[in-house]
């Protein structure tokens, strides 16, 4: 069976239509799962800078500096606003809290973005 000639170079047009719509779609999925990783990432480095400060002889200041570290190493120095570590009770208890403070950009790494603040939590060693 032949094509009618008014058809010719439809799937071109197909092509342009379908894409229009799948490709800002593969977009936002790819941004929003970049959004989660670094989300989860300054999360889990928050707390682990808030445990390595609770041990025992440490201060809140080396679970900021290790949060930093950890930070540094996976996600660009660019997207973290501030990292802040202090003294706090954790439910009653002796504590560290270590919040970072970060942006995410709409397109990709770059870009002013949204704000977002993450907190890290752990009870202080007392050596009782």
């Amino acid at each position: 069976m032949r094509r009618a000639r008014g058809e010719r170079g439809a799937a071109v047009v197909d092509f342009v239509l379908v894409s229009t719509l799948v490709v800002p779609l593969f977009l936002g999925i790819l941004q929003v799962g970049l959004f989660l990783y670094v989300r989860n990432t300054v999360t889990a480095a928050a707390s682990e800078g808030a445990h390595y400060a609770a041990v025992l002889n440490r201060e809140p200041a080396d679970g900021e500096a290790r949060t930093r570290e950890l930070i540094s190493g996976v996600v660009r120095d660019q997207l973290i606003d501030s990292v802040s570590a202090e003294a706090t009770d954790v439910d009653g208890q002796p504590g560290v809290e270590v919040t970072v403070d970060a942006h995410m950009p709409p397109l990709g790494l770059w870009g002013p973005g949204i704000s977002f603040s993450v907190q890290g939590h752990a009870v202080k060693e007392t050596g009782e």
